[in-house]
Order: C-alpha cells, then structure tokens, then sequence
C-alpha cells in the first residue's frame, strides 16, 4: 500500500490527470465494433486502467473493468445504451484499476465468464495480502486527504472479496480463442507486469489490446519482472497490429509503440545501471514526450514516476520485489 501511496505522490500531486469533479471520459469508438473507455488520475485518487469493448454476435467482451465505481458504472450504461448483454472480461492482469469492477458486471449479467491468467492466486496471497495488512494503518492516518483513505478502504473491501475477482477461465497459454461468438487471439506473458498478464489481439481490426504492458506516463513496475516485460513487447511487436490500446494512456500506432519499447528498453538498462537516478528519469521522459499528449504537467509526472521506480528496482536488485514470488 505504501508504494501505490509513493506512487501516486509522484503522479498526481504534480499536477492530476483529470481535474476535481470532472465527469469520467466518455467511452468513443476505436473501430467498428470496438471502442475504448479512458481510464485516468485523479486528484487524491489511485488510477483507473482503460477499458476496451469488443462487440460479439453474441454481446459485449469487456477488457478490463477499472477501479472506481465510476468507471464500471460507465462500462454499464454503455452496454444498457447498446442492448447488448456483457457476455464475458478478459482481464489484462490482477491490479486493482482493472479487475475491481468485475463483481458488479457480474451481478448485472450473472451469465458473462471471465478469462484472465491464474496469477490472481499467487497476488491474494502475496501482494495484495500485504496490502490488506497495510491499509488499517493508512485508514486511521487523518493527514491523508479523504478521497485517498476512502480509495484505500474500497481496496480492502475488493481484496476481501478476492475469490470474485477469480477467472472462470484460466488462460494458461496462448491461444486463439472465440468468445461470444468473436475470434480473438488471448496471449499470456508470463512474468511481465505481473506474473501472469493478457494481451489480445484482434485480426479483424488489427488491434492489439495490450493492457499494463503499455503505460504511460511511466512504466508502473510494482510487481514487474522487466526481462519478462521485455520479452513480451517483442512478441507484441511481431504481431501484424496496427494499433495498440495501452493499460494506461492514449491509444498507439505501430511506430509509437516502436518508441514506446525503445524508451522501455532505455529506461531498464538504466536503471540496472549505476547512472543516475535523475538521469535515467529524464531520459525516460524526453524518449516519451510525443506520447504524453498535450498536458504540460505530463512531462513532469513521467519523470517523477521514472524516478520511483527506478529506486525500486536497484532496491530489489533491479526487478520488484514480488518477481520472484508471484508465480502462475
């Protein structure tokens, strides 16, 4: 709980993503049939992933149902606006931003199935236990703003109702995969982000939805192993997509997500390096200022988040600390 704290120290109190009291984004259409619902920061508040909506002959295939019950709140009243039932989730990867929501879609479309990797087990006992041990302490301290004490008890509640955040379908490899009556290709990286996570891509519209193992304006690294994480982008950039919709931030061509990966790429060797932390975070920060959009505080946000974590890693001898303990 501490390092999502520190976390969002370095991205929001700099300047927030999304003012306070603005409505959420509105969810917009990506291609035919599929469309995207931003994630964001606000002020106080920990993030929500982006959502991706994939129509089916058969209903709706949510990616990833963000934090806040804003968010899920507006992943159901576009399916309500579609008359479209929620048939399934595909869960990017066990994080609270993109799992939290999926309890209350599954109360409003009891049928839908989730899919996602196994590594929920191994994160209920490990570092979302740790968290739930943590959060008392966060909950009684007064100097925190209100919004981020309110944020840290729906996160316990969510942690102790682990076992609905469960899949229903465990991918254990990659595949191809219909859901819903759509053809979709499920990919597992295994110890990336996190131990297990879920890229799709889409060969009908040639869209890659690649969850956390794209964010931006840092790459979030809490429970990362960045070899695996590197590994993984390789196998994203061999696949044919021509867009990529990252976990968090603006959605990518394919020459974008080419200097997305070279500025990750940059970015790890730096910080397994004994250059400097300020160096390696500004360097990180001009790779990715084309990708940041038009925001003047997010370069700002980029260099704060780069330096949090590149301490993280030389303090875990340059992986997270939960690399080698979360296994699918």
């Amino acid at each position: 709980m501490r390092q999502l704290l520190l976390l969002i120290a370095s991205l929001v109190v700099v300047g927030g993503a999304q003012a306070a009291g603005e409505a959420p984004p509105g969810i917009s259409a990506v291609a035919p049939g599929i469309w995207l619902l931003p994630g964001g920061i606000r002020p106080d508040r920990q993030p929500d992933g982006n959502t991706v909506i994939f129509k089916a002959p058969a209903g709706l295939i949510v990616m990833d149902t963000g934090r806040h019950a804003w968010h899920r709140e507006a992943i159901l009243a576009f399916a309500h606006a579609e008359k479209q039932p929620i048939v399934a989730i595909v869960n990017s990867h066990w994080h609270l931003d993109h799992v939290s929501g999926n309890p209350a879609l599954r109360a409003a479309f009891p049928g839908l199935r989730v899919y996602a990797s196994g590594a929920i087990d191994g994160a209920l006992t490990g570092f979302l236990a740790k968290s739930a041990g943590d959060a008392p302490r966060y909950l009684a301290d007064t100097t925190l703003p209100a919004a981020t004490r309110e944020d840290i008890g729906n996160d316990l509640a969510t942690i102790h109702n682990g076992a609905a955040l469960r899949p229903d379908v465990v991918i254990a490899a990659s595949r191809a995969e219909t859901i819903g009556g759509r053809h979709l290709r499920i990919n597992l990286a295994a110890d990336a982000a996190t131990a297990g996570d879920i890229w799709v891509y889409d060969p009908r519209s040639r869209i890659a939805a690649v969850g956390d193992l794209v964010t931006l304006p840092a790459p979030y690294l809490d429970t990362a192993c960045p070899d695996g994480w590197r590994a993984a982008l390789a196998r994203i950039a061999a696949t044919r997509f021509v867009t990529a919709i990252p976990g968090h931030g603006e959605i990518m061509t394919r020459s974008q997500f080419a200097l997305y990966r070279a500025a990750f790429d940059t970015f790890i060797d730096c910080a397994q390096s004994s250059r400097s932390v300020a160096l390696c975070a500004t360097n990180w920060a001009a790779m990715v200022k084309p990708l940041l959009g038009a925001d003047p505080q997010a370069p700002r946000r980029a260099r704060g988040g780069a330096a949090y974590y590149v301490g993280l890693l030389r303090a875990n001898g340059g992986n997270s600390p939960y690399c080698a303990t979360q296994k699918i």
